[in-house]
């Protein structure tokens, strides 16, 4: 038996033909996490996002990249000592990404800057492969998408997250045409086009939405089609 991180191929293969083309220097980050608040009941996930695997791709590569988390059940493990380490659940697992791809030049000139300090520091327990893949994930390419991470429990609406999202629709702080919303497990993200945001509202959509919001900006989001604690993220109309 496999860990199933595809819960829906034809929303997956959507979302990735959604995704912007990417510059010659250009990928995506994607992280597989064990998170325990979709798992209260076990105790030995500490982290709320407690990383099992992460990696970067190209739109072409994604759909088998992600194929391949698709392990069997047991290979994503909790490491708590040398002999004592303890199954991550299906039920655990999510997968997210950044809808902004990262900039693998920045990045390669910050990491030589990193290790060189880990040189100076004599820092001998430094490890490259972990070094890098933190300074990818911190450099951003293009800016496609400002992100509005929403909980349900900010709309006013708990439980009805559907109302809550069209109130914010109608709070009038940003055309809705720029705006694309992800149904996420408690809540949505809404992902605003910076190039689609009319004049009138240029200055004050990024305000605006932030009061809905508990983190904005360049944010992760669960990828759409795969598994989130159970939950099949999706694109919807509002």
């Amino acid at each position: 038996m496999n860990y199933e991180i595809i819960k829906d191929e034809k929303i997956l293969r959507e979302f990735i033909e959604w995704l912007p083309d990417l510059l010659p220097s250009e990928q995506y980050y994607l992280c597989l996490f064990a998170r325990s608040k979709y798992c209260k009941d076990i105790t030995h996930i500490k982290s709320d996002k407690s990383q099992l695997k992460r990696f970067i791709s190209t739109k072409d590569r994604m759909f088998d990249k992600i194929r391949q988390l698709e392990c069997p059940v047991g290979s994503y493990k909790q490491y708590k000592s040398d002999k004592d380490n303890i199954d991550i659940p299906q039920e655990a697992l999510a997968l997210y990404i950044t809808p902004n791809p990262r900039d693998l030049w920045k990045a390669t000139m910050a990491t030589m800057m990193k290790m060189a300090k880990c040189i100076q520091d004599t820092n001998t327990l430094a490890n490259p492969q972990a070094e890098a893949m933190s300074e990818i994930q911190k450099s951003k390419g293009t800016t496609h998408y400002v992100d509005f991470d929403i909980d349900e429990s900010n709309t006013g609406q708990p439980g009805t997250i559907l109302y809550g999202l069209r109130d914010i629709r109608h709070a009038d702080v940003v055309n809705w045409d720029a705006v694309t919303v992800l149904m996420t497990r408690g809540g949505a993200h809404l992902l605003v086009d910076p190039k689609k945001v009319q004049k009138e509202y240029a200055n004050k959509f990024y305000k605006g939405l932030a009061t809905f919001a508990d983190q904005t900006g360049d944010g992760m989001i669960p990828v759409p089609g795969c598994t989130q604690g159970g939950f099949i993220p999706h694109f919807i109309n509002i």
